[in-house]
């Protein structure tokens, strides 16, 4: 079972912005905050680019069938 999903990640991208909205903060923590954010921005492009591409993946197989999957990469459950 994944222990991470699509949805977890939009929980954490919207903790950072609570984060970063945080008023109190001093700016030395502001700029933690933005360095956080940029690493978790570039983590999260990361995962998304991976989705598109699996995404694709499935609509090439659903439109053509088994003839291009010696050409896709993994979809589905991996054992």
């Amino acid at each position: 079972m994944t222990k991470n999903k699509l949805t977890d990640l939009n929980d954490h991208l919207f903790s950072q912005i609570e984060r970063l909205a945080d008023e109190d903060m001093s700016p030395e923590q502001i700029e933690a905050e933005v360095k956080r954010a940029a690493a978790i921005v570039s983590v999260s492009d990361q995962i998304v680019d991976n989705q598109r591409l699996r995404l694709s993946a499935a609509k090439l197989y659903a439109e053509h069938g088994d003839k291009v999957v010696p050409h896709l990469p993994a979809i589905g459950k991996s054992e």
